[in-house]
C-alpha cells in the first residue's frame, strides 16, 4: 500500500492528477452542453494544463532553496533543468498538433489566447504586494474553469445556454476555489517557512478554516437546490458537484487524515466526472 501511495505521489507532484481532473472536467461541461468533442482536444487541453502548472511549480521552486523546499516544489528544485526540456518539448509539440488540428481558426486563437492570459496572471500575481495576493485562489479558479469549459461552450449550440448550464460552471467553480482555499490551509505551514503568499498565510486559521466552513455548505445546499429544480436530464450533473463538494467536506473537516491523504481524496474528487463515461 505504502509503494501504490507512493507512486501516486509522484503523479501528483508531476501534476498529472491535474491533467485527468481537468480532461474529466471537460468531459463533465460536453455532457451538460450536449456537443462531442474529439479525442485530439482532450489530449491538447492535457498538454496545456500540465505545461501551465508544471511551469507555476518550476517558478515557485527557483525561490528556494533545497534545505527549505516542501516535497512537491523540492522535486521540481531539483529535477528542473529536466522538467525545462519537457515542458519545452510538450509545448512545442502541443502548439504544433493545435495547428494541425484547428488550423488557424478561432479555437487556436483562443485557446492560445487563454493560455498566455493565465500564465499572465500567475506572473502578475506573484508581482503583486502580499496584502493582494488572496486574489490567486479565486482567480486560479475562474480560469481553471474557463479554461475545461471552453471548448463545449463554444461548440454548444445557442439554444443550450441556458441557465441551467451557466448555474453549473459557476457552481464548478465554487467547487474549485473550495479545492484551492482547503489546499492552501493544508500547505500553510510549509508555505510559510517557503517564503510563499497565500490565503491561508494572510488570514489566520482561527479566522479561515469557519469561512472554509461556510462555503463548503453553502455549496452543497445549493447542489442540493439544484438537484430538485433542474430537469430530470440534468439533475446528474449537480449530483456529482454534489457527491465531489461532499467528498472535499468530509476529506477536510471529518477524515482526521494527514495532510497528505486530504490532498489526495481532494485531487481524486475532479476524476468523478469520468463517471460520465459509463453512461
Amino acid at each position: 500500500m505504502q509503494f501504490l501511495f507512493k507512486i501516486y505521489q509522484r503523479l501528483t507532484w508531476l501534476s498529472i492528477d491535474v491533467v485527468l481532473g481537468a480532461m474529466a472536467g471537460m468531459l463533465f461541461f460536453e455532457r451538460a452542453l450536449r456537443v462531442e468533442l474529439a479525442w485530439q482536444e482532450y489530449i491538447l487541453l492535457g498538454m496545456a494544463v500540465w505545461c501551465i502548472y508544471t511551469a507555476d511549480h518550476l517558478m515557485d521552486a527557483r525561490k528556494l532553496v533545497a534545505d527549505h523546499a516542501e516535497d512537491r516544489h523540492h522535486f521540481h528544485l531539483i529535477y528542473q533543468k529536466p522538467l525545462l526540456a519537457i515542458l519545452g518539448v510538450v509545448g512545442c509539440v502541443g502548439l504544433f498538433w493545435a495547428i494541425k488540428f484547428f488550423g488557424f481558426s478561432k479555437e487556436l486563437f483562443f485557446g492560445a489566447g487563454l493560455g498566455l492570459v493565465i500564465m499572465g496572471i500567475l506572473f502578475v500575481v506573484r508581482k503583486l504586494a502580499a496584502k493582494k495576493v488572496r486574489l490567486k485562489e479565486l482567480s486560479s479558479a475562474i480560469f481553471y474553469v474557463i479554461g475545461i469549459s471552453w471548448l463545449p461552450w463554444y461548440e454548444a449550440p445557442t439554444i443550450d445556454y441556458t441557465w441551467t448550464a451557466f448555474g453549473l460552471t459557476i457552481l464548478y467553480m465554487g467547487l474549485a476555489y473550495l479545492n484551492l482555499i482547503m489546499l492552501s490551509s493544508l500547505d500553510k505551514e510549509s508555505d510559510t517557512e517557503s517564503g510563499f503568499s497565500s490565503i491561508a498565510t494572510l488570514i489566520p486559521q482561527e479566522k479561515l478554516n469557519p469561512r472554509i466552513h461556510q462555503l463548503a455548505i453553502g455549496l452543497i445546499l445549493i447542489a442540493l437546490i439544484g438537484l430538485l429544480l433542474v430537469n430530470s436530464l440534468y439533475r446528474i450533473f449537480p449530483s456529482l458537484l454534489l457527491f465531489m463538494l461532499l467528498l472535499h467536506y468530509v476529506s477536510f473537516f471529518k477524515s482526521g487524515s494527514s495532510p497528505e491523504q486530504i490532498r489526495m481524496r481532494m485531487e481524486v474528487a475532479f476524476l468523478i466526472p469520468a463517471i460520465l463515461l459509463l453512461l
